[in-house]
């Protein structure tokens, strides 16, 4: 798997300090009650360290999905 930009959908809002700690990723809180977090990730082990923080989080994950450039 190559460098490529993902959408990563959690459930609820998140707080400042997580997302200073997602340096490199946009955050964006939906109106759903979900938010949006978008960046590169450079392989495989980028995607799961990023999923990693979630989890260690209990921050529950809707969808990974990989953003097709415009």
């Amino acid at each position: 798997m190559s460098a490529h930009v993902v959408e990563v959908v959690v459930t609820g809002r998140l707080g400042p300090s997580l997302i200073a700690a997602l340096d490199g990723y946009d955050v964006t809180t939906r109106d759903d009650g979900t938010s949006s977090v978008t960046g590169m990730v450079a392989d495989q082990s980028g995607l799961r360290g990023l999923l990693g923080v979630f989890d260690d989080l209990n921050i529950e994950v809707v969808s990974v999905n990989r953003v097709t450039p415009a």
